[in-house]
Parts: C-alpha cells; sequence; structure tokens
C-alpha cells in the first residue's frame, strides 16, 4: 500500500525510536527526508545520518542523540503541514516554536531550513514540522 505522507512516518520512526532508546532508526529515503535529517544534525537534535543507496529508493539512517541519563534529544515532533492542509506562511508570520526553544522546519524557495534561518533570509514557505 503507498504511503500517503512520507515525512509524518519519517517523524513517527524517530519519535518511537527515541522512546525504544535505540542507536538508530531506518527510514526509507528521499532528498527531502534527507534535507530534514541534515537540518536535524545541524541543530543538534540528531547525532548523525547516512543515505545508504540500494536497488530501490535508498534508506536513511539516523543516528539518534541522548543526553545524560538517556533522555531523548527530542522532547516533541508535530507535523505542521500535512497532504489534506498545507500550511504557508510569510517570512514575517513564521513564529517561533516555544518562545525560541524548539524550531521549525520550512521548504522554502532556497531549501529546507530552520524557522530562524527563513526569518534572516526574509523567505517564507511551507512549514514542514515543529521540533523541540
Amino acid at each position: 500500500m503507498a504511503m500517503s505522507d512520507p515525512i509524518a512516518d519519517m517523524l513517527t520512526r524517530i519519535r518511537n525510536a527515541g522512546k525504544a532508546k535505540f542507536n538508530s532508526v531506518d527510514i526509507p529515503g528521499s532528498k527531502l527526508k534527507t534535507e530534514l535529517a541534515r537540518v536535524l544534525r545541524d541543530e543538534g537534535f540528531i547525532r548523525n545520518y547516512k543515505f545508504i543507496k540500494d536497488k530501490k529508493q535508498g534508506i536513511l539512517r539516523v543516528y539518534l542523540k541522548y543526553g545524560e541519563g538517556q533522555a531523548n534529544a527530542i522532547f516533541g515532533l508535530d507535523r505542521v503541514s500535512k497532504p489534506s492542509r498545507r500550511v504557508y506562511a510569510k517570512a514575517k508570520d513564521i513564529k517561533p516554536v516555544l518562545n525560541g526553544m524548539g524550531i521549525a522546519i520550512l521548504a522554502t524557495s532556497k531549501g529546507v531550513m530552520t524557522d530562524k534561518k527563513a526569518r534572516a533570509e526574509n523567505v517564507g514557505g511551507e512549514i514542514l514540522c515543529n521540533i523541540w
């Protein structure tokens, strides 16, 4: 059966792997998911990621990050824009997540970036998810 929302599937796999205290999680790969993983790594929510080529679409392996006492670095994930309801915002209308404690990830015309970078570059786009 075809997957209707691959980004929500990626976020759910990361959330579930974090709760189960896995070191890594494998996700069916795509360019957008790889860019999401890059933003998560740059912001310090995951340790690293690796794209593994295979004969199909590839596998994105995400290495999770934990703090003291095996506390997950990601406290919450929230999918904002969905296939049934897309959410777009201009640069001036992008609100900080938890007063700046979290990030929003946007798909813009200049690539996938955080809300802070989008405001700095004065570019809007589709709000994919919030992470804190």
